[in-house]
């Protein structure tokens, strides 16, 4: 199970295990985590834990949240990343240890070429995946997985109906960001997918979906951010 370990000027304060699916953290005692500084927010930022993966977002704190001295508003967070709170640092240990990216904010894909064909498979080995235009796709290192099935979406509507992603990455960002968005998680057990940021909920199989991790199975359709996708698994 993973946790944090909360310090001040390199003295550790506190170790908390992120036992809850959501960790509020502020300086407002209604947090999980309550720091009682004035240079945190009341309601300073949210870890959200689903699986094996931990998700960090800002929630719109003054001063602002900082991963590894950089300025994030949403990101995944990895072993002996440093989330850093003012003068409070906080250091997120996995329980797992496996390779990973570094910690990245959701970047917008570009537009697709019109000399891609439609229905083209992703990008190279070692390159982040991504679904063109008003969708946005991102992804994690590789990982091992014990399912031999390959995940893959399909769009249905919009200027880029017939392209086609393979999930082949441990995680998959898909929707816009400040709208909806999406995490597609790969995982031995198979593919699930939960919500992880904007008002509305994502659409599988015509019903919203929530912030828990839901399977996903063989031709289940998606909506995301508008866009109309299909999954469906390859051997």
């Amino acid at each position: 199970m993973p946790k944090l370990i909360l310090s001040m000027d390199g003295l550790v304060l506190k170790e908390i295990i992120l036992d809850k699916e959501h960790i509020a953290i502020g300086r407002k005692p209604s947090n999980d985590i309550q720091i009682d500084n004035l240079a945190i927010s009341g309601h300073h930022a949210l870890i959200t834990t689903i699986l094996d993966d931990s998700f960090l977002e800002d929630q719109n704190s003054t001063n602002g949240t900082y991963v590894n001295g950089q300025s994030v508003k949403k990101c995944v967070l990895h072993h002996n990343d440093i989330i850093e709170l003012g003068k409070y640092r906080l250091k997120f240990i996995a329980e797992s240890l496996r390779p990973v990216a570094p910690s990245t904010e959701y970047v917008r894909a570009p537009a697709a070429s019109a000399a891609s064909p439609a229905g083209a498979s992703g990008p190279a080995a070692g390159e982040t995946q991504m679904l063109p235009a008003e969708v946005i796709a991102g992804a994690s290192a590789e990982a091992d997985f014990d399912n031999s099935q390959l995940g893959i979406i399909n769009v249905l509507t919009g200027p880029n109906a017939g392209r086609e992603l393979q999930l082949a990455k441990a995680l998959t960002t898909l929707g816009k960001p400040g709208k909806q968005v999406a995490v597609i998680m790969r995982r031995p057990q198979g593919y699930f997918i939960t919500h992880v940021e904007g008002a509305s909920f994502p659409l599988l199989n015509e019903r919203p979906i929530s912030t828990s991790a839901h399977p996903l199975n063989d031709r289940d359709i998606l909506e995301i951010a508008g866009v109309r996708m299909a999954f469906s698994l390859r051997s």
